[in-house]
């Protein structure tokens, strides 16, 4: 058989873990992480992390394998998950590559630009500035150096707006010129899956997510990292919400209706995202399974 990836994405709380343990179960194969999140040591109920039963059942990678404070970038996880793919597909035939983020599974699938690396001094400055003088500014920067990438990104997603201007440090030109869109040709057959509940069935599975989340210890997580709220690697939903309860200006049940209201947010972000990839399959969320003979285009 041809060597497939294969990839199992969704929306926050479509179910896409649980596919994939399946999957990768009967292919007998592995999973890779594509969760901007989940690579990170020290928060594994925000990032709703595998449990060590998923983890004994079927081995993932690129999870809980970074400090908080490490950098790490959609294009370092395109070279970390091409050669771990490539090393278990030479082995098992195929992998699985499972998570949310779209940017993350853009890269490994279709390739990203050859950026140029950032010096550590740049970096650490552009983090120096960061915490004197925030979120705001650094916006405010990128407006500068780069309007027109400032007007497409997203600019609530501070990691983002941050790789821009420190590319743009570190290139001496604007990182709009930087960025060719070219697509990569991968030495293998991938097919891209999306869970996509019902809204009204998906948004009632991440109100009940988060609420599981905090019986299972979201504060006590949150109070562990909270002196460390700096780093971007914590600037993530859940843990905002549960800052901004410890820093007085929100009632912690505020905070929980917020964490819910935001996941539900970013939720439909990554359904709008993966709607205008046409090479999607489309699955259904009461009744998955991946077969690649069958469902392979």
């Amino acid at each position: 058989m041809e060597k497939t990836l294969i990839v199992i994405t969704g929306p926050t709380a479509s179910g896409k873990s649980a596919l994939a343990i399946e999957t990768a179960l009967r292919l007998g194969t592995e999973i890779i992480s594509a969760d901007s999140r989940q690579i990170y040591t020290g928060i594994p109920i925000v990032t709703a992390m595998p449990s060590p039963e998923e983890l004994a059942a079927v081995p993932h990678h690129l999870i809980d394998m970074l400090p908080l404070d490490a950098y790490y970038s959609a294009s370092m996880f395109e070279e970390d998950a091409l050669r771990l793919a490539t090393k278990i597909m030479d082995e098992k035939g195929s992998v699985v590559v499972c998570g949310g983020s779209m940017m993350y599974v853009d890269a490994l699938c279709n390739g990203i630009d050859e950026l140029p690396t950032v010096p550590d001094a740049i970096r650490r400055k552009l983090e120096e500035e960061l915490n004197e003088n925030g979120a705001e500014w650094l916006r405010s920067e990128l407006q500068q150096l780069d309007p027109e990438y400032f007007a497409t990104v997203d600019l609530n997603n501070t990691k983002r707006v941050f790789h821009a201007v420190e590319i743009i440090r570190a290139a001496g030109k604007p990182y709009t010129e930087l960025r060719t869109g070219e697509r990569r040709k991968r030495p293998f057959r991938i097919l891209k899956y999306m869970l996509a509940p019902e809204r009204p069935a998906l948004f009632d599975r991440i109100n009940r997510r988060v609420d599981a989340m905090v019986e299972a210890g979201l504060e006590e997580e949150a109070r562990r990292v909270y002196p460390l709220r700096h780093l971007n690697s914590l600037n993530t939903v859940g843990l905002k919400e549960m800052f901004a309860w410890f820093d007085g200006t929100m009632e912690r049940t505020v905070a929980i209706e917020r964490i819910k209201k935001n996941t539900r947010v970013y939720a439909k972000k990554q359904l709008t995202w993966w709607a205008r990839d046409k090479e999607i399959i489309p699955l259904d969320s009461t009744c998955a399974r991946i077969e690649l003979g069958q469902n392979a285009r």
